[in-house]
């Protein structure tokens, strides 16, 4: 099975985890732009370097994209997931801003 056809900034994003580049992740974002994980919120560029960090790169992740539908600059996607954090499968919101990400939203699930 092959990864489903995501915008550029997605794409990015994703391999920058899975080749466990924190250059290359914080890099795909918007100088504004942020993560929500589960409603904490870590904005700017720090903020999105902390976060891969603590919970992407820095926990040995890795992340596969499951299936994925773009409307707009808005991409929703199911991914799986595998990190000394966190192993499954979850729900995950990009919003795109030109050739970078403004947000990554992960919602909790329920």
């Amino acid at each position: 099975m092959s990864e489903p056809t995501v915008p550029v900034p997605v794409k990015a994003m994703v391999d920058a985890i899975n080749a466990a580049d924190t250059d290359a992740f914080v890099a795909a974002f918007t100088e504004d732009g942020f993560i929500d994980d589960w409603g904490r919120v870590m904005r700017g560029r720090d903020g999105v370097h902390r976060w891969a960090g603590s919970d992407a790169i820095g926990a040995g992740a890795r992340m596969t994209l499951l299936t994925a539908e773009t409307d707009g600059d808005t991409t929703r996607v199911t991914f799986g997931w595998s990190s000394r954090v966190f192993n499954g499968e979850s729900n995950g919101i990009f919003v795109v801003d030109g050739d970078l990400l403004a947000s990554f939203t992960i919602p909790p699930n329920h």
